[in-house]
């Protein structure tokens, strides 16, 4: 392993599948405490997994549009690039803080600043919103909200964790800033695809269409 990384590499031997360990409802964190299945720190990294699903999803539909749309190049590097990321925030959330090593993996400030480097520099690029935008117009489109959505509830849920344990403000902001993200790059990739985006309309409601006042 070369010494100028900042994080040890996998140390696995995943001959087994299915232990049975965990058939009474409990499982090992990272660092071996035995704990619920539904505790809140494993709630947190398993929505954080959901999630990585789920951008993983996106990202085939991106590999799906590249002949198509050059530009969606740029989004599948993105997406790879935070699928590593995510599970580098799962494996510091699956350990507890005080046998946390220093090289282990873990999101940084360094992931905080490049998010927002790239929100800000697709956003420069897209007509201001007039309304909010409804998930719709292409199936990229819609995942990424689906990664948006998932990605809110991950974050609501290391909200209500640290109440009660020890969570690095570090991951919270994380989360916060790669929602907002998938919002901008959703957007983008409607308007590079050439894709109306999906404009939230209140009279479009069954009330409205009906006639009658509300």
């Amino acid at each position: 392993m070369s010494e100028d990384k900042p994080f040890h590499e996998p140390r696995l031997a995943l001959n087994r599948i299915y232990t049975k360990t965990g058939d009474q409802g409990e499982t090992h964190l990272a660092s071996g405490e035995r704990v619920p299945k539904d505790s809140p720190r494993l709630e947190c990294y398993g929505a954080i997994d959901e999630l990585n699903a789920f951008v993983g999803m996106a990202a085939f539909t991106v590999a799906d549009f590249l002949t198509a749309c050059p530009r969606l190049r740029e989004l599948a590097a993105i997406l790879t690039r935070v699928q590593h990321e995510l599970f580098n925030l799962g494996s510091v959330l699956a350990t507890t803080p005080g046998n946390i090593h220093p090289r282990q993996a873990r999101v940084t400030e360094a992931e905080i600043a490049k998010l927002e480097a790239e929100i800000d520099a697709m956003n420069a690029g897209l007509p201001p919103l007039r309304s909010f935008v409804l998930p719709g117009g292409s199936r990229l489109n819609t995942e990424l909200h689906v990664c948006r959505t998932v990605c809110r509830r991950a974050e609501r849920l290391l909200v209500s964790a640290a109440r009660n344990e020890q969570i690095d403000a570090v991951n919270l902001r994380y989360l916060n800033r790669l929602s907002d993200a998938f919002f901008v790059w959703s957007r983008w990739a409607s308007i590079v695809m050439g894709v109306e985006e999906a404009l939230w309309s209140p009279n479009l409601g069954a009330t409205a269409q009906s006639g009658q006042p509300a």
